[in-house]
């Protein structure tokens, strides 16, 4: 769902319609050729047929009938066999190879929950498409009740009856309001009593099982489901059983999800007014360095403890374009390392697509990288190459280290973030352990260090990116490792340090 390669959808899509358009038009003259020959023979048979003999007495008319019968019917038998078709199912064949798939539909509608969890959307919000930080010169076609239904449906396959009932009590509310649907009120009722009752509350799935046997008494799950629900009734009268526990999130809804969540609302953020009051924002020369010496760089501290800070004016609109253009064509999904087998691999925890730049590439990628050991002090000789990250619908990396592999080269001791679009909604990065939360701004850079000098890990830097909600978010991101700055960053023994 990366917006950086699903723009060159939209432009196939575009394509395909002009093709449809021509085949229509096609079909139209054909059909257009066939009624202006019917229309001619009717009036001929129609007046021919009061007097035969007569008409046929004229040879002009009987040498017209042969021809007719002999070739004509048969040149408007091949016109209506021509297929219309071929232009344009070749150019649907063409186009489908870059079609997504069904992976790519299930991934688009989760990306949908996972916003409407994280900024606490509700259903009729996300149908309409009126969320907050929507552009109003935008167009956007409001979700059907079809929309919803699928939605509903990928929720049940995967046994979260939660969203299941959100997304199908929002296509039965469309459906009650005259919307029309080949999609059936029966169909709706019947997955949707099913995932309340698999929440614990009976009394609503008896009472929707009711309903739907109002619309077809003789559905035969629906018959058996209604009598094994009072059953359940009964047994809950005696028993007393608490269902509270089991209403709502999915199972791996964990404590930190809750925290992360309310830091991409901008809720829970830890900072007190003493604290901030020691914050600043200043012109920096980096001690001194050759560069800055003229021409400082903005610098900005956006946390104290980790200490987080954001240089302002870092990357120009023609650069960060240069770094889009190199990575579009490789960017491929994101992966993390897997601890059990020790390869890379994907996961639902990080959703984007990513590439990797090297500096021999491009002038712009060695001058970035150059830019970031001029401000940092640090030696990027043994640092990764630059990442590239484009986060689409829903896209977001739940909360993780920078810090946690080893490599050759050692930890990772310095996170580099830089930001290459504005985002109108959501897409921030949230420091779950402190309460922080940095919001993108396009053309500036993020710095902070994963690892004490004393070279422990500081446990502290455990953050996460954000789903975007509205807007399509770019990032690079420059991971300096140990090596290559035993004199640039000392080592301490003080672990406090």
């Amino acid at each position: 769902c990366s917006p950086g390669q699903m723009t060159d959808l939209l432009y196939t899509e575009k394509d395909l319609v002009t093709s449809l358009k021509d085949y229509i038009r096609a079909e139209e003259s054909k059909l257009e050729q066939v009624k202006t020959w019917a229309q001619k023979l009717d009036v001929l048979s129609a007046t021919a047929t009061q007097d035969p003999e007569g008409f046929l007495g004229h040879p002009v008319n009987a040498f017209k009938l042969m021809k007719r019968l002999n070739t004509e019917w048969g040149e408007l038998e091949s016109l209506v066999l021509k297929d219309m078709s071929d232009g344009f199912i070749s150019n649907l064949t063409i186009q489908r190879q870059h079609f997504p798939n069904d992976d790519d539909q299930t991934g688009a509608a989760k990306a949908l929950m996972r916003l409407q969890d994280t900024y606490r959307l509700d259903t009729q919000t996300i149908s309409t498409g009126e969320l907050p930080g929507t552009n109003t010169d935008v167009t956007m076609s409001p979700m059907t009740v079809e929309d919803c239904f699928e939605l509903g449906k990928i929720a049940y396959s995967d046994a979260d009856y939660y969203h299941t009932e959100l997304w199908m009590e929002q296509a039965l509310k469309q459906l009650d309001g005259g919307e029309e649907s080949t999609v059936d009120m029966v169909t709706i009722l019947d997955y949707l009593s099913y995932s309340i009752y698999q929440q614990g509350e009976l009394e609503r799935a008896l009472d929707y099982t009711k309903r739907l046997l109002k619309l077809d008494s003789a559905h035969q799950r629906a018959n058996g489901n209604l009598k094994y629900f009072e059953y359940q009734l009964e047994e809950r009268e005696r028993e007393k059983r608490e269902v509270s526990e089991k209403k709502g999130r999915p199972a791996d809804y964990l404590p930190e999800r809750r925290k992360y969540e309310q830091l991409c609302r901008g809720e829970g953020i830890k900072m007190t007014p003493r604290r901030q009051s020691r914050m600043f924002c200043r012109y920096s020369d980096n001690n001194r360095h050759p560069l800055y010496v003229l021409g400082p760089v903005k610098q900005e501290d956006e946390w104290d403890r980790p200490r987080i800070i954001r240089y302002h004016d870092i990357l120009s609109n023609s650069e960060i374009e240069k770094v889009k253009e190199l990575a579009k064509p490789r960017l491929r999904r994101a992966t993390v390392h897997d601890p059990q087998t020790g390869k890379l691999t994907t996961a639902h925890y990080r959703v984007s697509k990513s590439a990797w730049l090297t500096a021999y590439e491009d002038p712009v990628v060695d001058k970035i990288n150059q830019r970031i050991e001029d401000i940092t002090g640090l030696n990027v000789k043994t640092a990764e190459e630059l990442q590239v990250a484009n986060y689409g619908v829903g896209g977001q990396y739940e909360p993780h280290f920078d810090f946690g592999r080893w490599y050759a080269d050692g930890l990772k001791t310095l996170s580099s973030l830089l930001q290459m679009s504005d985002v109108p909604s959501g897409g921030a990065t949230v420091f779950t352990d402190v309460g922080a939360a940095v919001w993108p701004k396009k053309g500036s850079a993020v710095f902070w260090y994963n690892l004490f000098a004393s070279g422990e890990g500081d446990y502290s830097t455990r953050h996460a990116a954000c789903p975007v909600l509205v807007g399509n978010k770019w990032v690079s991101n420059k991971w300096i490792h140990e090596r290559g700055q035993e004199f640039r960053r000392r080592c301490t023994l003080d672990e406090s340090d």
